[in-house]
């Protein structure tokens, strides 16, 4: 009876101590994660862009998904689907996170069909759709970092991260820890391609996820950035 008793209680204090165990072998884990790279400071924002169908919403202070889709927004539908599906409803509700679209004037007609065909199954509440001149266009994707041109109708599939500073975040160096093993030449991931379901669902969505986390350690007062912003801008310049 005895040994009936002790063992009962031994099961049950295995059982109690072993997530408790495995949880702070976790914990330290949860404050090494690589904070989200600053490429580019000082982005343009989109002050002096229409807003078509919503109120104005500025990039200072908010998470920023942008996009570019040019004369023919509809000509890029999948992107945008992709991104409503992969990105906006997973992060639909988080505070200050909002994606903006940027178009050309004069294509109000094409972009009423992309928002119908979003508009099937969820309200746009923190998607804003912005229009401007060419040259304006033009602008705004200079103070970018990117390694792709816009195409001949001002549109691109690469999407950017702009944090509530106004700059541009995504990864120095993206290399794998297998790529890095194997000497592959450090590259970086400065935009998304919103076509490759796999670079949104995986790396953009853990990027901004990233970021989140880090806004949050901010308010607690646990993150400091300002040695890692140095470093980065510095290691980012020698790439040139």
């Amino acid at each position: 009876m005895k040994k009936e008793f002790i063992r009962k209680w031994f099961i049950l204090g295995v059982l109690f101590l072993l997530p408790v165990i495995f949880l702070l072998f976790l914990y330290p884990s949860t404050h090494n994660y690589n904070p989200l790279d600053i490429l580019k400071t000082n982005v343009n924002d989109v002050d002096d862009f229409i807003f078509f169908d919503s109120e104005e919403k500025l990039f200072n202070d908010n998470i920023t998904v942008l996009s570019f889709l040019g004369n023919d927004p509809m000509n890029n539908i999948t992107s945008v689907l992709n991104l409503k599906e992969l990105i906006y409803d997973k992060f639909l509700g988080f505070k200050k996170f909002q994606i903006v679209t940027i178009s050309t004037l004069g294509s109000e007609s094409n972009l009423k069909q992309v928002k119908k065909e979003l508009h099937r199954s969820d309200e746009l509440k923190y998607w804003h759709f912005a229009q401007g001149t060419d040259e304006q266009i033009k602008e705004l994707y200079r103070s970018l970092r990117s390694q792709i041109e816009l195409d001949s109708t001002l549109a691109t599939n690469q999407v950017f991260l702009i944090d509530k500073l106004n700059n541009q975040r995504g990864r120095i160096d993206d290399r794998s820890e297998d790529e890095i093993e194997k000497g592959i030449a450090l590259h970086g991931l400065y935009s998304y391609n919103a076509i490759k379901v796999s670079e949104i669902k995986n790396k953009m969505s853990d990027d901004i996820r990233i970021l989140f986390t880090e806004y949050r350690q901010k308010r607690k007062g646990k993150f400091d950035s300002n040695n890692r912003r140095i470093k980065n801008l510095e290691n980012l310049e020698t790439q040139k």
